[in-house]
């Protein structure tokens, strides 16, 4: 595979014959190629990861997509996660000898072409965007699913494409390009979401907290705990270790512990790297002095 590009889609549902449905649009693809997805209850929302060449990942995002729609319904959607549609958002992001421009106009086309075929909504985020504020996910969700047609209604939030109204069950979705990000999760040893939310917002980016992190409570009583649901966009200027140790000092704040953490889909390897050499110390630890990644580069030497 010469040409890689990732696409992560989020869609609002943890349906368990809806999640197959949508997961089987993807594997009919024969070029994309299926990663890793993950759904659960409290966020009731499906995070799926697959890659190919811009052809095949376009098709599998539009099938994907299109078939969400036909099964989810927003008007009974109840999810602690902010969305305003039935297929949140789909980033699109460049991995393998494509450009960043390239995903750009990927997540055009896949705009206009979901909006011409389900007339729904679309905006357009991240690095596709036509202005910086419209870039933003938080300005875009403003309001949540609940609030959607009124700010649709109002002409400086118009969709990038489709109507200015809400699709009648799939409500709207954002499309975008964006570079590599980290999704990381934190679990607090409490139940009191006050507390969970006060750290989340010493962590947010616009609240004060590190730059590059977006970060929101959530509740999970089967398990008894909060957790602090995080995404880094650039994890190189802020590493994941300097997010966990934010989160060890704020919880001490409030006599709460930290019971564990989890990747939301895939880990990036440079932020696995940046995480054990703070903690374990090691010195010059990089991508080439790990035994997986200097066996497949060996390997792609010698087929050259």
């Amino acid at each position: 595979m010469n040409q890689v590009v990732e696409c992560i889609p989020n869609f609002s549902t943890s349906n368990p014959e809806v999640v197959e449905a949508i997961l089987n649009e993807v594997d009919r693809v024969e070029e994309a190629h299926l990663l890793d997805h993950t759904y659960d209850d409290y966020y009731n929302r499906l995070v799926v990861s697959y890659v190919g060449d811009s052809k095949a990942v376009f098709k599998a995002a539009l099938n994907s997509s299109v078939k969400a729609i036909e099964l989810i319904d927003m008007n009974s959607h109840k999810g602690q996660h902010p969305r305003i549609g039935a297929v949140d958002v789909v980033p699109f992001i460049p991995i393998r000898n494509v450009s960043m421009e390239e995903c750009v106009e990927l997540a055009k086309k896949f705009g206009k072409k979901l909006a011409e075929e389900c007339n729904v909504p679309v905006y357009l985020y991240g690095k596709a965007a036509a202005s910086p504020d419209r870039g933003d996910l938080d300005w875009i969700r403003l309001g949540g699913y609940e609030d959607l047609r009124r700010m649709l209604s109002k002409p400086e939030r118009k969709p990038d494409f489709g109507p200015a109204s809400p699709h009648p069950t799939a409500g709207a979705t954002v499309s975008g390009a964006r570079k590599i990000m980290a999704g990381f999760n934190v679990n607090l040893g409490t139940t009191d979401i006050k507390i969970a939310k006060k750290i989340a917002k010493a962590l947010h980016a616009k609240k004060g907290g590190l730059a590059f992190v977006k970060a929101m409570a959530a509740e999970i009583p089967e398990k008894g705990i909060t957790q602090i649901g995080m995404s880094i966009t650039d994890f190189e200027k802020t590493p994941l270790y300097r997010v966990f140790e934010l989160i060890q000092v704020e919880a001490k704040r409030y006599n709460v512990s930290v019971v564990g953490s989890e990747f939301c889909g895939l880990a990036p390897l440079q932020a696995i790297i940046d995480i054990a050499s703070y903690y374990l110390k090691v010195d010059n630890l990089d991508e080439d002095r790990v035994l997986e990644v200097a066996v497949q580069n060996a390997m792609e030497e010698r087929r050259e």
